[in-house]
This record gives structure tokens, C-alpha cells and sequence, in this order.
């Protein structure tokens, strides 16, 4: 159930329902919008005819029940769309947020020179994976600590914010140490465990579609970090598997606009995991922005061909620079700065 609190509804009378709606054996999540206050109560209960006498209380403007299965993320419970603030970044608003990076820190001058690369052409964000689950064992998994110890080193350095990859719930604490924006991978969608533990961080989520998951099963997961009491989750469409093998993963770009009719959360895509191929990163860049993304995770290393992991789905920093020239362009046609 949602209960829609009135406009000029004190804090007290706020806190008597979340109470109320406590005592009825629900879990109360306050959630303010920009123009009302409404008070979720979720759970499995035996008091639904009592959480519906709460419209009789002075303060109450309405109680609803939610329709989708995912109560905390959908526009039921939110009509106006969540912005992601992290100092003076938005995600979410009208800028469009760029995050860039090389698949792996590999060594200090090959981050450091990419962070450089990114910062000149207008990224906001570094990213680079410290942890890496790979398909094969035998692929490389990651420097680890000193991965996140070169991240930090490079914020240090660009003033960018830093997200990277988390893989297991017992590293949620040493990563978030370090990561301004939490990872969570394709293949982690669905790691219950690691979603719960990221619930009760004070840090962003940036949750990854899995390469074979419905928006349902998406918005599914991004519920159970919500339910845990951590609201500030970014979705990412970063392409599925489906019978096409001349891309690495099909590009799922209606997602974008789906996600942001029944969900109030920010929407980015990856177009480089979404199609795996060098050439395909621009146009399908531009395709996001023209669809309504709110932001990009892409790719970038300074030598692609050398590259430890996800070499040809890698921009160089002058392919990278191109490519936001023309996103520039697409972002002033969608009403977006990148500025």
C-alpha cells in the first residue's frame, strides 16, 4: 500500500502513520517527492482493512494499494523521477552523465593515463574493475585492493568520481571505502546475498540488466536493495543474450523508455557490453541519448589491442573524445547538457 500524505502534513503527523503502519506489521519506507510525501508500506500482513482506515487520518491525502510486484521502485510509489546526487553530479537530471573507463586497472600509468584522457574530453565518472568475474578461471581476475587503491589515486588526481565493480557481500565494506558508485555486474544481478548486504550501504548502486533477465527480473532486484534501505540505485541496460552471434549481446535500447514508465529510477546504458564491437559504440551511444538514457558507461583504454580484458569493445582516448563531440550534439537536441 501506498499512503499519499497531504501537502501541508507536519513531520509529526508523518511519523504517526509511519508508526501506525509499523504497528500493523509492515515495514514504513518515506519517500519524498518533489511535490508530496507518501509513506510505502510493504511487507506480508494480516492488517490491509487497517492500513486503509489510515485515509481517515487528518493528514492523509490517499491510501492505494501498489500494483506491481516491485513496490519501492515503481512510479506507483513515486510519480516524479529519483536524482542521484553525489557532491555536485547529478544522475538522473538533466545533464548527461558519462562514466569511462578500461574494463580492468591494470597498471598505475594505464589507469592514470586513461583517467587523464577521460577528464579532457568530459567524462564525469572513472570507471575500472578492480574485481573482474570472468567466464573462464583462467582469464585475469583483477588486482583487488591495489586496483582500488590506483582508483582512488586517479580521483585523487582528475577530481572524477570513481565506480567499479563488486563481486561477493564480504567485499562490500573495503569497496565501498574506496568507490564513490557501486557495480553491480550482469552476472550478480541476482545475488540476493550481495543485493541485501548493498541495501544497507550509503553508497550508489549501479545495477546491471543480467544478460538473460526480463525488466521484470531487474526491477525485481533493484527491490530487494531498495527494500534494504539503500534508494540510490542506478539501472543499466548493458544488452542480453539472445540468438544473434555477430554481436556480443543485443543491444536492448526500448528498455530505456520502458524502464522510466514504470520505474522512478535513473536509466544508463552500456554500449559497449551491449554490442561488443568497436565500431558499434558510437552510433549505439548516440541511439541511448536519443532514447532517453540518462547516462553511459563506455570503455576506454589506451591501447586496446593490449588490452588484459574486453580489448575490441574498448574506445581509444581519441575515439572516446570523437564520441563526445557528437554526443554533445545529441544531448542539446534532448534538452540534456554534458557541461
Amino acid at each position: 500500500m501506498i499512503i499519499a500524505m497531504k501537502s501541508n502534513a507536519t513531520e509529526e503527523q508523518i511519523n504517526h502513520v509511519c508508526e501506525k503502519i509499523r504497528e500493523f506489521g509492515y515495514a514504513a519506507h518515506l519517500i519524498r517527492g518533489e511535490e508530496r510525501v507518501v509513506v510505502a508500506a510493504v511487507g506480508r500482513g494480516d492488517y490491509k482493512d487497517q492500513l486503509q482506515s489510515l485515509k481517515f487520518s487528518p493528514a492523509v491525502a490517499d491510501v492505494a494499494a501498489i500494483t506491481q510486484p516491485y513496490k519501492l521502485v515503481s512510479r506507483d510509489v513515486k510519480a516524479d523521477r529519483t536524482v542521484i546526487r553525489l557532491g555536485d553530479l547529478e544522475i538522473g537530471g538533466r545533464r548527461l552523465v558519462v562514466m569511462a573507463g578500461p574494463c580492468s586497472v591494470e597498471t598505475r600509468e594505464q589507469l592514470m593515463e586513461t583517467a587523464e584522457a577521460v577528464k579532457r574530453a568530459g567524462a564525469q565518472i572513472l570507471r575500472g574493475g578492480a574485481y573482474k568475474p570472468r567466464t573462464s578461471p583462467y582469464d585475469f581476475q583483477g588486482l583487488e585492493e591495489v586496483g582500488l587503491k590506483l582508483l582512488a589515486e586517479a580521483r585523487e588526481a582528475t577530481g572524477l568520481k570513481v565506480i567499479t565493480e563488486i563481486i561477493t557481500p564480504e567485499d562490500v565494506e573495503l569497496v565501498a571505502d574506496y568507490a564513490d558508485i557501486l557495480q553491480v555486474g550482469a552476472r550478480n544481478m541476482q545475488n540476493f546475498a550481495l543485493l541485501k548486504k548493498l541495501g544497507r550501504v550509503a553508497k550508489p548502486v549501479l545495477l546491471k540488466r543480467g544478460m538473460s533477465s526480463t525488466i521484470k527480473e531487474l526491477l525485481l532486484s533493484a527491490e530487494y536493495i531498495a527494500a534494504h534501505g539503500n534508494d540510490r540505485i542506478i539501472l543499466c541496460e548493458r544488452g542480453i543474450r539472445t540468438f544473434e552471434t555477430a554481436t556480443r549481446n543485443t543491444l536492448d535500447l526500448a528498455a530505456v523508455p520502458l524502464l522510466h514508465e514504470l520505474s522512478h529510477l535513473p536509466v544508463i546504458v552500456d554500449p559497449s557490453h551491449g554490442t561488443g564491437r568497436r565500431t558499434l559504440i558510437r552510433p549505439a551511444a548516440k541511439a541511448a541519448v536519443a532514447i532517453g538514457a540518462d547516462g553511459l558507461i563506455i570503455e576506454v583504454h589506451p591501447h586496446p589491442d593490449q588490452a588484459w580484458s574486453d580489448g575490441p569493445q574498448s574506445l581509444t582516448p581519441s575515439e572516446f573524445a570523437e564520441t563526445m563531440k557528437e554526443l554533445r550534439r545529441y544531448a542539446l537536441i534532448e534538452s540534456r547538457s554534458m557541461n
